[in-house]
């Protein structure tokens, strides 16, 4: 390791996006219901980045040469959601369920990505390579799940099962541009396709004793998933086709349970237990590469896998208002984002699964009020340890001891004035299983005023007061050692003004929660600067 890249980078993003949502209920009569829910966004994005590198020998401390790669990127992420829903309950306390929902991603970008080499003095340009990056992404997500519950022995019995089919078709193209044509180059260009199906059972029982109430569940989940990924690869002097495809089939048991002792409700006691399954953003396992520059690129993994994770807590309510969880997980496969390397001197950005993660955390909130001043205090500690053997040079060992603290402070000062004053501290952690990062933390202000009868407020807040919103982290990883701080404009004042109006008591269509939940989370997910 005898080369030194010093990369800063400054990014502007703008956006801008409309969300629409609106639904409506029929009711055949007093039993039945049927509605229909439609939500979704429409965004345009671009990003700038303006990133200067230079590349220093390290023994001797002189600049070999400066790389500036000034980006910029636009594209398109347009989503939408049906929800078609029947509802049905009666008197003898037996309620169904039923939720059809499909929904649609549509992600385009268009990234032009100039690598400009200069001599040392900044001055001469040496040589130039330069892309343009094509990633246009189609998601189809459908689900259909039903849900039932009734009265059985003194307790409540619920049974549930749902399906889920999801494709992502990517179609990545790079091409390098000269000055008078682009060429597509087509060894770092291909498609990504992705299929899922998961299929689901439950049951979940509760029932209220003298002194002390129990839940149990029981969660079975069927996944079958398989990936394409085609393209060219060198082959002796020409090109061959490559079809990458992998296939996985598995099933899992999930149970759940929890024991609430209430003899006295003003101390209570709840022990729970619960398993669950985390699966990859469909982004995470697109293979395709998303440049910052030349020597720094993010690329999904299509070997990630998904994680499971064992959790007990024990937790202390007095008095309903202090609230004690000591909480332990182990998670298999933790799947974070790691700082690899590729040709010696490049790092990406990738996802991989570790060996194991264990956490053991103590969490204590309290509320308090009294009269005009209200305050809320939570301190999050906890020890963490990742743990992973990803090969020669390639070992994660780490564990840390850190502490949280949020505090929001708020006073009605009369008149129709109120005041609020919150703020966090993080003392150092580990970040995405090889980043130590340093302490952080801010503070927010912000004062309102209540008028036109208490149907407008105006507002005006400053975020991160004392600019400290400023993050460091250091990573000792594959042969590579890094070390990234940045922030943003987190410090900022802010104007608003509401006001409501219409009539306040007209009744809304009954809530519903979208079957597509997990799935638009996985959708909209994807770590690093390829977001």
């Amino acid at each position: 390791m005898d080369t030194l890249f010093d990369q800063h980078s400054a990014l502007k993003n703008e956006a801008k996006t409309h969300t629409f949502k609106t639904g409506l209920d029929y009711f055949l009569d007093k039993n039945n219901t049927l509605g229909m829910m439609v939500d979704g966004s429409l965004s345009n994005y671009s990003v700038m980045t303006r990133s200067a590198t230079p590349i220093s020998y390290i023994p001797d401390g002189s600049v070999v040469k400066i790389l500036e790669a000034n980006n910029s990127r636009s594209g398109k992420k347009n989503n939408g959601n049906l929800n078609l829903n029947y509802h049905h309950t009666d008197s003898s306390g037996h309620e169904l369920n039923m939720d059809a929902d499909y929904g649609i991603y549509r992600l385009r970008s268009d990234q032009l990505q100039p690598n400009l080499y200069f001599d040392p003095t900044g001055g001469g340009l040496l040589y130039s390579d330069i892309y343009d990056l094509l990633a246009p992404t189609d998601i189809n997500l459908y689900s259909f799940k039903t849900d039932y519950e009734q009265n059985f022995k003194k307790g409540r019995l619920g049974l549930g099962f749902k399906t889920e089919y999801t494709t992502s078709d990517n179609d990545f193209q790079q091409y390098n541009v000269y000055p008078t044509a682009k060429v597509k180059d087509t060894l770092h260009s291909n498609g990504f396709n992705y299929k899922e199906n998961i299929n689901a059972v439950y049951a979940n029982y509760n029932r209220s004793f003298k002194g002390f109430v129990i839940q149990a569940g029981l969660r079975v989940e069927n996944t079958n998933a398989k990936g394409v990924s085609n393209g060219f690869r060198e082959a002796g002097a020409g090109f061959a086709t490559y079809d990458s495809s992998f296939t996985r089939h598995y099933t899992g048991f999930f149970p759940s349970g929890a024991v609430t002792i209430n003899k006295d409700p003003l101390r209570q006691w709840t022990l729970t237990y619960s398993r669950r399954i985390d699966r990859p953003a469909y982004q995470d396992l697109n293979p395709f590469e998303f440049k910052i520059d030349e020597y720094t690129y993010q690329k999904g993994n299509t070997e990630l896998r998904p994680q499971y994770t064992n959790s007990f807590g024990l937790t202390y309510v007095f008095m309903y208002r202090l609230t004690t969880t000591l909480n332990y997980s182990h998670v298999k496969d933790v799947f974070t984002q790691l700082v690899d390397t590729a040709d010696r001197s490049k790092a990406f950005l990738t996802k991989k699964n570790l060996a194991t993660q264990n956490i053991a955390s103590l969490n204590i909130s309290y509320p308090f009020q009294y009269k005009w001043y209200s305050a809320f205090v939570n301190v999050n500690t906890f020890y963490s340890k990742y743990k992973a053997s990803l090969g020669t040079g390639r070992n994660v060992d780490l564990d840390v001891f850190s502490a949280n603290v949020f505090s929001q402070q708020s006073a009605r000062l009369g008149g129709g004035w109120s005041a609020e004053v919150s703020g966090f501290y993080s003392s150092p952690a580990i970040w995405e299983g090889t980043f130590k990062t340093h302490a952080i933390g801010n503070v927010d202000l912000g004062i309102q005023k209540q008028i036109m009868q208490k149907k407008g407020t105006i507002k005006v807040s400053v975020s991160d007061v004392f600019h400290t919103l400023h993050f460091t982290a250091t990573s000792d990883f594959a042969g590579q050692y890094l070390r990234a701080s940045g922030g943003r404009e987190s410090r900022q004042l802010k104007l608003f003004f509401t006001y409501k109006f219409g009539n306040t008591q007209v009744k809304t269509a009954r809530q519903r929660k979208s079957g597509l939940e997990d799935e638009n989370k996985r959708a909209n997910s994807s770590g690093g600067f390829a977001n």
